[in-house]
């Protein structure tokens, strides 16, 4: 196809002044970002903000999927410190929501679900009221992994499904669909106060009637929110083509239709990734939580 961009998809970069406060505090605590490591269309915007998705566990992933600019290969020690330096640089940052994601990291034994729940645990701790929301790898589905970020208590716990089922093994190979609908459910299962959300990018070849039967199965998964965006190739030579651009007013069909599905927050547009305006989504719970209280 045509790989000029359409208007749409053309998006203002703001000044680099902008976002380097962020990026020397995120330096000298050693600290990664999967906005910078994902090469995120949305960085300046977020970063300008004072907002960014830490990364733990290092910056090199032990997958190879189809869509994703992470670097692939043999990552390094665990840093036991990590937990500490994240809310301690949240902290300074001065989040009120918090959201922590990973690298896969097949090779350890926990799967990399005991530095989630530290971290959560760390957060709590330095930021009194923080919303938490991780990101986490599917942990081959062991339900012990899961546990252990389930029982650190986060508020939101995503996991991502990424495409339709059909697509899933040329997007994700090392990953399956129906794990990523096991996880999303056996959260909600161990616990129920938790927010489950996932996310799903168009442009990868999927049909509408394909969209329509993730959103559906993500429901009956008990997925509290969903996140919509379209694909970008990070590069030409390593990663999946774009096979077509969704239209703005596509994606506001989506959202719409997700409403109706009964989704709790639906966002979707062509710039939309999973941690992108995540505040808005811990905002609208929030508000839910009060208007329950009688507040």
């Amino acid at each position: 196809m045509n790989s000029r961009l359409p208007v749409w998809l053309k998006k203002r970069v703001p000044s680099p002044d902008t976002v380097q406060n962020v990026n020397d505090m995120l330096r000298d605590a050693k600290l990664h970002t999967v906005c910078e490591s994902a090469r995120c269309p949305n960085l300046g915007e977020c970063w300008s903000k004072k907002t960014a998705t830490f990364m733990i566990l290092g910056d090199i992933c032990t997958r190879s999927c189809g869509f994703c600019a992470i670097k692939v290969g043999k990552p390094l020690e665990l840093d036991s410190d990590e937990p500490r330096r994240v809310a301690e640089t949240a902290k300074a940052m001065g989040l009120k929501h918090v959201v922590v994601t990973s690298v896969a990291r097949d090779e350890l034994p926990d799967e990399g679900s005991g530095q989630f729940a530290e971290t959560i645990h760390a957060l709590r701790e330095a930021i009194p009221g923080v919303i938490v929301e991780v990101l986490t790898p599917d942990f081959k589905g062991k339900r012990w992994c899961i546990r252990r970020v389930v029982e650190a208590h986060p508020d939101i716990y995503n996991h991502n499904i990424e495409t339709v089922e059909r697509l899933s093994p040329s997007v994700r190979p090392q990953a399956r669909y129906e794990r990523t609908l096991d996880l999303l459910r056996t959260v909600k299962n161990m616990d129920a106060t938790i927010h489950t959300k996932s996310g799903i990018m168009l442009g990868l070849g999927e049909t509408h009637e394909e969209i329509l039967q993730t959103l559906q199965d993500l429901r009956e998964a008990g997925v509290s929110a969903v996140t919509i965006g379209q694909y970008l190739r990070p590069t030409t030579t390593h990663h999946l083509p774009v096979v077509d651009y969704v239209t703005p007013e596509q994606f506001a069909e989506y959202e719409r239709i997700g409403e109706e599905m009964g989704f709790v927050f639906v966002a979707s547009a062509p710039f939309v990734r999973s941690s992108y305006n995540a505040q808005a989504f811990s905002e609208k719970l929030m508000a839910q939580r009060l208007a329950m209280a009688g507040i």
